[in-house]
Parts: structure tokens; C-alpha cells; sequence
């Protein structure tokens, strides 16, 4: 599969089978993902895989739009992205690198976000990004360190819905060529 056929082929899926996504492919998805660019490589994004009891207790943790918590407690997985804190667009001595201070650690948490769902993508899985989520709850269930932050929950596992591409704006509304 290309990287366009990846890019245009990908949904995000809501509903699952309850196939049970084997760890052996999580790994090889993680590893794929492992590859996104990051701030000077600081690759700062670590994911937790939730199934079972403990999966359902994070499907308890959304805010503000219940049906988060349906299509979660509904996946075989919820994979929750996390990131360290304050290595992202930071210096080594603390001072931040850029004018957007601790801001680019969602950027890079986001390019590996997409790049874990375009690798599932490719191994046959489907997976939908959450930021509809209590960050605080999740991270207090799953006792994620103090140098962490829970950032996204992506629910993943074999599509059992097909969803047609929703209409995509023009190629010229999206450029602007300048010289």
C-alpha cells in the first residue's frame, strides 16, 4: 500500500468487531509509528494499550460527548497517547526553543497520532483520535508518571463499518503558491 493510498484510504472507524487485536501487530503498528518526526528526535510520544475491565473504566473518562465513551468500551483496545512533558520545542536548559513554548509537544503528539493510524491502517485495523476526553481521570486510572501527560485515547481494532471519504475542499482552496 503507498503512502496516498494510506492518506486517502483511511476513516475514522466508530464501530469494531470484538476481534481481539493480537499484541504482536500493536507492536509492528508501534514500531511503524516510531518513525514519525519529531523535535530535534526527542520522540516523546508513549502509548499505553487498555483492553479488558481496565478499558472500560477509560470509556468512563470522557467529557462533554458520551458517545466517546460508547466507541471505546466497544473497541477490543484503546491505545492512550501520552507525551513526556517539557522535552518537546524545549532546550536543554529549560528555556523553550520556539515563540509557541510547550505548544509543539501537541505537534508532535498529533504527527505520531496519525502516523500510529495510518500504520494500523495499513495492517488492516481501524482507529479514531479522541481529544474529547478527561486527560486527569485517565491519567489517575493508569497511574501515568508525573513527567507525562495523557493527551489522546484512539480507540483500535478490526472496522466493522465502512465509511465513505466525506467530501474533501479543493486543492486550490487548500495552497497558495508565492514567489
Amino acid at each position: 500500500m503507498t503512502a496516498r493510498d494510506c492518506s486517502m484510504g483511511r476513516r475514522s472507524i466508530r464501530s469494531f468487531t470484538d476481534q481481539p487485536v493480537p499484541h504482536e501487530l500493536l507492536d509492528e503498528v508501534v514500531e511503524a509509528a516510531s518513525y514519525a518526526p519529531s523535535w530535534k528526535h526527542t520522540q516523546i510520544v508513549r502509548y499505553i494499550a487498555v483492553e479488558g475491565d481496565l478499558k472500560a473504566e477509560v470509556a468512563k473518562c470522557t467529557s462533554g460527548y458520551a458517545k466517546n465513551g460508547d466507541i471505546i468500551e466497544q473497541s477490543p483496545m484503546a491505545i492512550v497517547v501520552t507525551i513526556i512533558k517539557n522535552r518537546s520545542g524545549f532546550e536543554r536548559d529549560g528555556s523553550y526553543s520556539t515563540h509557541r513554548g510547550d505548544g509543539w509537544q501537541m505537534f508532535d503528539a498529533g504527527v505520531a497520532s496519525e502516523a500510529f493510524c495510518l500504520a494500523a491502517y495499513d495492517k488492516g485495523l481501524g482507529t479514531v483520535i479522541m481529544g474529547i476526553i478527561d486527560d486527569d481521570k485517565i491519567a489517575a486510572l493508569l497511574g501515568v508518571p508525573e513527567d507525562r501527560e495523557v493527551v489522546a485515547v484512539i480507540p483500535v481494532g478490526y472496522p466493522a463499518e465502512s465509511p465513505v471519504a466525506p467530501k474533501r475542499k479543493p486543492v486550490s482552496e487548500l495552497v497558495t503558491y508565492m514567489s
